[in-house]
């Protein structure tokens, strides 16, 4: 075989990596025909067969080069490797994450990273972390922009009131205090709501209300075309996160038509012409564009249909043939 890649679904990936390793393994093969591709990889992160039984397969396989596709990698890779960083977000903001999360970068993370063939990262500004917390060499780190696919044209969610939404964990560092406190403070002629992925939260729902009536509503387990629907309903689509490393909901609402708002130090370089920036952590700042965003929607949607002609091509197969192009660089 040619290259390795390691498929694994482990219980440390977040949704948006488990969506990028599943595109690019279905993908790149089909893209290479030339190439031959194999997967491996069982059990979960931290794991015998992890740190033990991946590299003995690499050993009896031998393939000429192993793209793992998250920074979940045995200790001790024999073989010349690529490795994908979406982020290091745990190094930037420690006070927000688990105490192993450090020694765990520092001793595995960051050995790995120095030796490997090449990294493949998603925005320009995870270079310089590479450079600044694992010590790399940023002359050997690629940037390949992630991607979605569009889904058929399907009408708009519709709900009882006007609604912004925020799509994604619910972490420290994504900042949702910020974004409540902007939503609390609009000025609107009538009550908006402000709708959350993921699972209902009580208390969060009991405590974050406004004055008006409006509220959170929790949207639970959509599909993809679903969601896409609820990106194209939105008055606004809010990333207020402090930083990210691309930060996949902000394309999908870009290409779903939606209005984007998003703190600057989250946005992906390749959406930065389109996206609505405010200053991370200042809600005063949040809440002028929201209200901006209501008081001119036309304005808003225009500038929503102009990010999405100008991403469109912004695909799953653009990023697996900007990935094959890292393999090719290395055979």
């Amino acid at each position: 075989m040619t290259i390795a890649l390691d498929v694994r679904a482990t219980s440390h990936m977040s949704v948006g990596m488990l969506n990028y390793a599943r595109e690019i393994a279905a993908r790149v093969p089909v893209l290479a025909p030339d190439l031959a591709f194999a997967t491996f990889g069982s059990g979960d992160n931290f794991d015998s067969d992890e740190q033990i039984r991946m590299p003995l397969w690499i050993l009896r396989n031998r393939p000429q080069l192993v793209h793992f596709l998250s920074v979940y990698t045995p200790r001790v890779i024999p073989a010349r490797y690529v490795v994908t960083i979406h982020d290091l977000i745990d190094l930037h903001y420690p006070q927000f994450g688990k105490k192993k999360v450090g020694p765990y970068y520092r001793n595995v993370v960051a050995p790995v990273a120095r030796h490997a063939a090449r990294i493949i990262v998603d925005d320009e500004a995870t270079i310089a972390d590479c450079e600044r917390y694992l010590g790399v060499d940023g002359a050997r780190v690629r940037v390949v922009p992630l991607g979605v696919d569009d889904l058929p044209a399907a009408p708009p969610f519709t709900h009882r009131r006007p609604y912004l939404l925020y799509v994604g964990n619910r972490r420290q560092h994504k900042d949702l205090r910020t974004l409540y406190a902007a939503w609390r403070a609009m000025h609107t002629p009538r009550p908006v709501d402000l709708l959350l992925s993921g699972d209902e939260d009580g208390d969060l729902h009991s405590r974050e209300m406004r004055d008006d009536g409006g509220e959170i509503v929790f949207l639970g387990e959509r599909t993809d075309a679903e969601l896409r629907a609820v990106y194209a309903g939105a008055v606004a689509y809010v990333h207020p996160a402090l930083r990210e490393g691309f930060g996949l909901p902000l394309l999908e609402a870009t290409r779903s038509g939606a209005p984007v708002i998003a703190a600057d130090s989250a946005i992906p370089g390749v959406l930065r012409p389109y996206v609505v920036a405010f200053d991370a952590g200042d809600a005063d700042a949040l809440r002028r564009e929201l209200n901006g965003a209501f008081q001119r929607p036309d304005v808003a949607r225009e500038r929503a249909r102009i990010a999405k002609e100008a991403t469109r091509d912004l695909t799953w197969d653009r990023c697996a043939r900007r990935t094959i192009d890292v393999y090719r660089e290395l055979l």
